[in-house]
């Protein structure tokens, strides 16, 4: 069964398919980074939470930077949400964004064998 959380966009916020839940874009709102991935990190958790999955299963992370500069600053945060030695396989890298105000987005891949 495939099961999807749809938006008002062209994509969903994620997709379940088997034991897998793909996640798409995820981003924040706020005037600064810091704002802005805490508030992407609440909505990946309750777009996960519609799908009875834990942020403790995501297995694999794109994370999408503005700024190199955040770089440091994401690492600590990821910290925060996330178990040492428990982090999922991450990629980062920067891009510009259609929306100028976008400092960061995630995307990725959970698990959801493990309920």
């Amino acid at each position: 069964m495939i099961n999807r959380i749809s938006t008002p966009f062209s994509y969903s916020s994620a997709v379940a398919a088997g034991d897998y839940v793909f996640l798409g874009l995820h981003r924040g709102f706020g005037q600064n980074f810091t704002e802005q991935i805490h508030n992407t990190f609440s909505h990946l958790k309750e777009t996960l939470n519609q799908l009875d999955v834990q942020l403790d299963n995501v297995v694999k992370v794109n994370v999408y930077l503005k700024y190199i500069k955040d770089l440091p600053e994401m690492e600590q945060v990821f910290c925060e949400y996330f178990e040492k030695d428990k982090f999922p396989a991450r990629m980062t890298s920067t891009t510009e964004f259609f929306d100028s105000d976008c400092l960061m987005m995630i995307d990725g891949i959970a698990y959801k064998g493990l309920n």
